[in-house]
Formats: structure tokens, C-alpha cells, sequence
């Protein structure tokens, strides 16, 4: 199963390819999608869905994974961010695929094992899952292949199952409990 990760940013958007059999990863391809600096933001934008869609359509995957907006000090950053995840799901929405999202602190969990795992970690532990003889760069790209890989982890494709996508649950059903902080004292 082919897996896409990709890691939103406005500046630079992180893009990477992981092949699974569940067991084993392999790269397909990984890179960072720089737009650029000077242009107006829409123009940005409109270059990071382009080449989004050329990406996707090069590398066919079976499903996107696609990492979630964390809690940002700077209401504009946050805005920006936001932006760059929306023209990333309309690619992958467009091409046609399953989009998972993922919360940056499940994906160091799921590769790292610690949910505040430092770039370089996320990055060395990328390099080591793929038997890369060079980490990917930029950070972006790793960041990206780590949300790929965390797929792979938490849809079932580890233990060799293939898991349907689940439907989405009616409005207003709980979410079942995704860490031990969602669990009540009684």
C-alpha cells in the first residue's frame, strides 16, 4: 500500500511517499514544496496545490495522511497554516483519495514513541524505519514521511490487516478516547 504524507506549511509545504507492506517501509519520494517568499499569499498557495496535484498524480497513492493544525501562539501564523491544510486536502480531495488527519503529537508517538519529540528525533527515526542512508531534508520532508509512516501504524497495515476507512460518526456521538487523559476518575 502506497501512503502520502504531508506536512502543511505556507512557506514550505513537506510532501513524502512511504510503500508498506506493514512490516517493512520503503521511499518512494520526499521533498519540501517551497513557494515563493516574496510572492503574494494566494499566488503561494496556488503553487503548492499545483504541485501538490503533479505529485500525487507521479506517485498514485492509495490514501493520504495528512498532519492536523497544532495550537500556535500567532493567530496569523495559525491563519496561514490553516490555508496551506485546505489547499492540501483539496489536492488529495481532488486526485480523489482517502484523507486521514493526523495531530502532530500522535505522529511522534506513533514513530518515536514520545508525543514531544524534537525534529531531529522525528528525523533520525525516519532515516533508521526506512533504512535511509541519508536523513530526508528538509525537516519538512521528514515531518511529512513520519505522518505517512504513523498511518501505516495506526490504520492496521502493521499488524498486516487493511482496514476500511471507518464512516464519520453522526454529530453529537462522543469520540472514543484517544489517550489516558480522556479517561474520567471516578
Amino acid at each position: 500500500m502506497r501512503i502520502f504524507g504531508i506536512d502543511p506549511g505556507s512557506l514550505c509545504t513537506g510532501f513524502g511517499c512511504v510503500e508498506s507492506d506493514g512490516s517493512r517501509h520503503r521511499l518512494v519520494c520526499c521533498g519540501g514544496i517551497k513557494a515563493p517568499a516574496r510572492a503574494a499569499f494566494p499566488d503561494r498557495l496556488r503553487h503548492i496545490h499545483s504541485a501538490l496535484v503533479e505529485i500525487l498524480a507521479e506517485c498514485r497513492p492509495d490514501a493520504v495522511a495528512v498532519e492536523s493544525l497544532f495550537h500556535a501562539v500567532n493567530a496569523r501564523s495559525a491563519l496561514q497554516l490553516g490555508h496551506a491544510r485546505g489547499v492540501a486536502l483539496l489536492a488529495a480531495s481532488q486526485a480523489g483519495l482517502a484523507v486521514t488527519e493526523y495531530p502532530p503529537a500522535e505522529v511522534k508517538r506513533a514513530v518515536v514513541g514520545y508525543g514531544r519529540a524534537e525534529k531531529q528525533q522525528v528525523q533520525h527515526m525516519v532515516t533508521l524505519l526506512l533504512g535511509l542512508a541519508e536523513p530526508p531534508q528538509p525537516f519538512d520532508a521528514s515531518d511529512a514521511l513520519a505522518v505517512a509512516i504513523c498511518h501505516v501504524h495506526t490504520s492496521g497495515l502493521a499488524n498486516g490487516a487493511v482496514i476500511p476507512e471507518p464512516e464519520p460518526p453522526a454529530r453529537g456521538t462522543p469520540r472514543p478516547p484517544r489517550s489516558w487523559r480522556d479517561y474520567k476518575v471516578i
